[in-house]
This record gives C-alpha cells, sequence and structure tokens, in this order.
C-alpha cells in the first residue's frame, strides 16, 4: 500500500473523529490549544491503536481467507463508508458535550474509532507494514481532531455531515479500488 493510498484512507477514518472534535470547538466557550491537544490525543490514539488490534485478529486467520481476502476488504470498506454516508444524511442533530473527562473522551474516542479496527482486519489480509500504517494512522488523526476543535471554535457544526459524507466516500472508493486491483481490472 503506498503512502497516497494509506494518506487517503487515514484521512477518511479520521472524518468522524474530525466531525465530533469540531462540535467539541463549537462547545467550548474559549479555545485553547491545550484542549484541541487532548483531543486530538484521544482520537489519534484511538484511531492508531483499533487498526493494529484489528491487524493481530485479522493476522490470526488471514492466511485461510487468502483467495478471498480482496472481497472481504472491499466489503468491510464500503459497509464502513456506506453507514458513514447514511450518518452524514441522517436529520437528528448530535451535540458534542463540552466536557473532556476521561469517560467522556474515552467513550467519544472508541465510538469513532471502531471503523479503524475493520480497517485493520483489511491490512492483514493486504499484509501492510502496520507499524508506520497505524502511527500515520494516529499522526493524521491528532491533526485532524486538534484543527477541528480550532474550526469548531470558529465556524462551528454546519460542515459535520459534509465531513462524515466525504470520509465515507472516500472509503467505499478505497473498496472499489482495492477490489479492482486483485479482480485485474487496475493494474
Amino acid at each position: 500500500m503506498s503512502l497516497t493510498e494509506l494518506f487517503i484512507i487515514a484521512v477518511g477514518l479520521s472524518m468522524d473523529a474530525f466531525a465530533v472534535a469540531v462540535c467539541k470547538g463549537l462547545a467550548m466557550g474559549k479555545m485553547s490549544w491545550k484542549n484541541a491537544g487532548i483531543v486530538g490525543l484521544y482520537f489519534g490514539g484511538f484511531q492508531g491503536a483499533m487498526p493494529l488490534i484489528g491487524y493481530i485478529l485479522g493476522s490470526r486467520f488471514s492466511g485461510t481467507i487468502e483467495s478471498y481476502d480482496h472481497w472481504i476488504a472491499f466489503v468491510l470498506l464500503a459497509l464502513i463508508g456506506g453507514n458513514m454516508i447514511k450518518e452524514a444524511f441522517d436529520s437528528s442533530e448530535e451535540t458534542a458535550d463540552p466536557s473532556l473527562d476521561v469517560k467522556t473522551m474515552t467513550l467519544m474516542a472508541v465510538a469513532t474509532s471502531i471503523d479503524a479496527l475493520a480497517i485493520g482486519v483489511t491490512f492483514a489480509f493486504l499484509q501492510v507494514d502496520i507499524v508506520p500504517a497505524v502511527s500515520f494512522i494516529g499522526i493524521v488523526t491528532f491533526c485532524l481532531s486538534a484543527a477541528g476543535v480550532k474550526i469548531g471554535n470558529v465556524f462551528g457544526c454546519r460542515y459535520q455531515k459534509k465531513a462524515e459524507f466525504a470520509g465515507g466516500l472516500i472509503l467505499v472508493l478505497m473498496g472499489f479500488k482495492i477490489l479492482l486491483e486483485h479482480l485485474g481490472v487496475l493494474g
């Protein structure tokens, strides 16, 4: 997997965290870079840890399903991306709690990184070099989440749905790319 592909996946995965970070920024009266860093560490840390866990789980059985692993990667990415796109069109309003306590942040970080667990399983099938991949995903998510707090503090939640839609679309397209490469359609 190329660095460009990994970057695209990292951005796609981080869109949920970015959207929540934007709303966190909106809920903060006065934005501080310390708080943005805390949000970034939670989201980036979990976004990096979850694919590692998925990779470990996926590595245990990747050899037995090697002949159709590209279909599994495609289905996982399509489901995750499709769910993000569906959530982007969901009319119910979610508000972010401005609290940065451990319980709140851990629950939000886990909720926004569940999709990264499935990506880790996909990485096992594709035999991705996992340590640089999860580090890169964590760093990209940290940066986007910290920036999201600032953006939310300035602009508000009006871009949350667009960010979720973009992230979902990116993941679906990456799934198609993986499938088409393994089927020999793309070179």
